[in-house]
């Protein structure tokens, strides 16, 4: 099998490919293959652009996985700039599921054991009900939306218990997606993620 080196944004990112990708193919990629970039920006570093450059040198493959955020296209187009005015070879993936707006966090939602669809139905209406309220002195006097991984974060907090190991294992490096009790590893929601990583790996065996 080819050389695989996975460039992601952040350490949940990476913790959570590492594992899936086991989870699907069978297949351990070492921690040191997997690069933490910062952000989609990071690529313009030279650090990265070498990395990059060097495994395509040696006949390995390059996999970029990073969040489209706020527009899909516009992430995309974003960074196959900087893939041709550097001349980088990779594959590209922009989560939640490649056409969409959005995160890694995004897509943790959506596989998130169904038993718990509760946790996250009153995350949602902490969510509403702080939207309609005011705070006096602050400018402006709306208060600002908990991010999306405090509500991962939230929502794993109130499955684990209270005790300092089991706070340990809600951190982004130690979390364990192939916890039945938390996550659905095998929900369609990462079809699009299985689909484009299939491609890759199984088309690379050798």
């Amino acid at each position: 099998m080819k050389k695989f080196k996975l460039f992601v944004e952040g350490i949940a990112d990476k913790t959570f490919f590492q594992q899936y990708i086991n989870y699907v193919f069978n297949i351990v990629i070492p921690e040191q293959e997997i690069i933490t970039t910062g952000g989609w920006q990071g690529l313009q570093t030279n650090t990265i652009k070498n990395q990059i450059q060097k495994n395509t040198a040696e006949g390995g493959m390059n996999i970029v996985l990073f969040d489209a955020d706020d527009d899909v296209e516009k992430r995309r187009r974003d960074i196959e700039e900087i893939r041709k005015n550097s001349g980088m070879s990779f594959d590209l993936f922009l989560m939640p599921d490649n056409r969409s707006q959005g995160a890694l966090e995004n897509l943790l939602e959506q596989i998130i054991n169904p038993s718990n669809q509760c946790v996250m139905d009153c995350w949602h209406r902490y969510e509403n009900d702080l939207s309609k309220q005011i705070i006096s002195w602050k400018e402006p006097p709306e208060p600002t939306a908990p991010s999306i991984k405090s509500m991962i974060y939230g929502y794993l907090e109130v499955l684990l218990g209270s005790s300092k190991s089991q706070k340990e294992t809600i951190k982004e490096r130690n979390r364990d997606y192939t916890n039945k009790n938390h996550w659905n590893m095998k929900s369609e929601k990462l079809l699009p993620l299985k689909s484009f990583l299939s491609t890759l790996i199984k088309g690379n065996l050798q």
